[in-house]
């Protein structure tokens, strides 16, 4: 077990349906199997993470099956470099674990944990997944042991960099995936007056060496409603209008972008 105490950072044994630390740290799995290990000191609000709507929007637009290439390009990556391994994975911010499935299906001798610092999220994905460990806890604070996990994959989600170096066994994989320079700039053109594409990420991770890069890149073809829950996944969704709403809901179809960028690192 590579979970550790987020109090006194000791390993964590899981004893019936708890786990406890030598300290005598107690954390108590929930009914739906995920375990919460965000103390209400790192919380930083009452309610972290994505609201409820937005995680219902997503599992919807997400069992449509219009991320399905991005799912499958993932898990494609994690099977070459993995695939056989009794390996150690984390999908890091991994939401209700749309992603996070698909990890576990293709790398079946692996040990797949899930964390998001959103409870209702890791709920939902516990309900759903039982292949997968899910936690609730914090990016900035990744409750695992020193040099512990074989993989991280990171979709969009914060991180803190220094934790990624820390968790990464070395030889160990970093997989991130950031907007394409079209990705979704059909919203942009009904918000903004100008639409600037996505700016490319240039970032080294430090102790992370590049390995592989590979764009993915495809047009959707959305109902009007699937329309309306991408747009409540987005940070666009705080800048669109009412008309906008309106006009997508009333929508037959809408076809959009979808642009992403797969970036490999590896840990020196």
């Amino acid at each position: 077990m590579s979970l550790i105490c987020p109090l006194c950072h000791q390993p964590l044994q899981q004893q019936a349906s708890s786990f406890r630390c030598d300290a005598g740290h107690q954390f108590d799995q929930a009914k739906e199997g995920y375990v919460n290990l965000l103390p209400v000191q790192y919380k930083g609000s009452r309610e972290p993470g994505d609201s409820a709507e937005m995680l219902l929007a997503r599992r919807v637009f997400l069992d449509a099956g219009h991320y399905q290439p991005l799912r499958d390009a993932v898990a494609k990556v994690l099977t070459e470099r993995l695939s056989g391994q009794t390996a150690q994975v984390l999908d890091i911010g991994c939401g209700e674990g749309y992603y996070t499935a698909k990890m576990a299906e293709v790398l079946p001798q692996a040990q797949l944990f899930g964390l998001d610092v959103a409870k209702a999220a890791i709920r939902m994905a516990a309900k759903r997944y039982r292949a997968v460990k899910f936690c609730v806890a914090s990016s900035q604070r990744l409750p695992f042991a020193d040099a512990s996990l074989d993989g991280i994959v990171r979709i969009y989600a914060p991180c803190n960099e220094a934790e990624l170096s820390r968790v990464v066994k070395v030889g160990g994989y970093l997989l991130t995936v950031t907007p394409g320079p079209h990705h979704l700039q059909q919203f942009k053109a009904r918000i903004y007056r100008e639409v600037q594409l996505h700016a490319a990420e240039e970032k080294a991770y430090e102790g992370f060496t590049q390995v592989e890069q590979q764009n993915l890149r495809y047009e959707m073809t959305l109902k009007g409603a699937e329309a309306v829950s991408l747009l409540q996944m987005t940070p666009f969704a705080w800048r669109a209008r009412e008309e906008m709403w309106q006009e997508l809901a009333a929508a037959d179809t809408f076809s959009c972008d979808a642009d992403f960028v797969l970036t490999l690192w590896q840990r020196a």
